[in-house]
């Protein structure tokens, strides 16, 4: 679907923040409300607006530690292994990458001390896993908040 440019206004300003009114948003592209509403709707209903969330800063939470995984699966294990990390409340995204049977995770901890058990008896534990490679976040420089356009 081509979306115009006041749906790529609406989609900036949701983006931004997403508990805009439709009022608010009529506001700022001098629509009404029920011309927002109804592109919203077809937004939705189109795919291209996934859902409405909230966006949890982890640090403030008690996640203060923040590791990106390079895990590599045997090929016949990769979607297993993928469903069973996809499954662990620590990991807050998991995605197949291009390589070797890849996969990419965030994963979200307490503490180091956290951060190892869940290498040691969870990430290892998985049957089909032939390397992992760890990196720790230091500091964040821009998050994604959802797709620019």
């Amino acid at each position: 679907m081509k979306i115009d440019e006041i749906d790529k206004k609406i989609l900036e300003l949701l983006t931004a923040n997403g508990r805009l009114s439709y009022v608010d948003i009529g506001k700022e592209l001098n629509l009404s409300r029920v011309a927002v509403r109804e592109r919203v709707s077809q937004l939705t209903e189109k795919g291209i607006i996934e859902r409405f969330t909230v966006v949890i800063n982890s640090e403030k939470v008690g996640k203060k530690v923040s590791g990106f995984f390079e895990v590599d699966c045997e090929p016949s294990s990769l979607v297993e292994v993928a469903q069973a990390l996809a499954d662990n409340p620590r990991v807050a995204s998991c995605y197949q990458m291009t390589g070797p049977s890849t996969l990419h995770m965030h994963v979200l901890v307490e503490d180091f001390t956290d951060l190892e058990q869940f290498i040691n008896n969870e990430l290892y534990a998985l049957e089909g896993i032939t390397r992992v490679e760890s990196h720790i976040l230091l500091r964040r420089f821009k998050s994604r908040n959802g797709l620019k356009l």
